[in-house]
């Protein structure tokens, strides 16, 4: 099994619902976001790819006209947490793109969130 990744990155804003009042993701806050979709084949293209990378643009394009420089709570119908938003992502690409298998949203250097159909 071949396993490829990469990263996006985006800088918007959220606040996210339900959470009392003191914590401080209740209040509006922004995050550089890093976003990376990972693919996977049991075989490699003529070239020796899984995917061409510059065959990803399309996201990038998607992330950059939707997310960056928003404010998340505008832009989704659900609350934008790391979750959430990579489930959305993740079933808004997946007809187009057969070999995705994950996308990983890390709001920080230090946390991660990760969504795929396995296991």
């Amino acid at each position: 099994m071949f396993k490829i990744t990469k990263e996006f990155t985006c800088c918007s804003s959220h606040v996210l619902n339900g959470l009392p009042k003191e914590h401080p993701c209740a209040r509006l806050h922004g995050h550089n976001y890093v976003i990376r979709v990972e693919l996977i084949s049991d075989n490699l293209n003529d070239v020796g790819f899984v995917f061409d990378y510059r065959g990803l643009d399309y996201i990038k394009q998607w992330i950059d006209e939707t997310m960056d420089h928003k404010h998340l709570n505008d832009v989704f119908d659900f609350n934008p947490t790391a979750e959430n938003m990579s489930m959305h992502i993740y079933q808004i690409f997946k007809l187009s793109l057969p070999q995705l298998n994950a996308i990983e949203i890390s709001e920080t250097p230090k946390t991660n969130a990760r969504y795929s159909l396995e296991k």
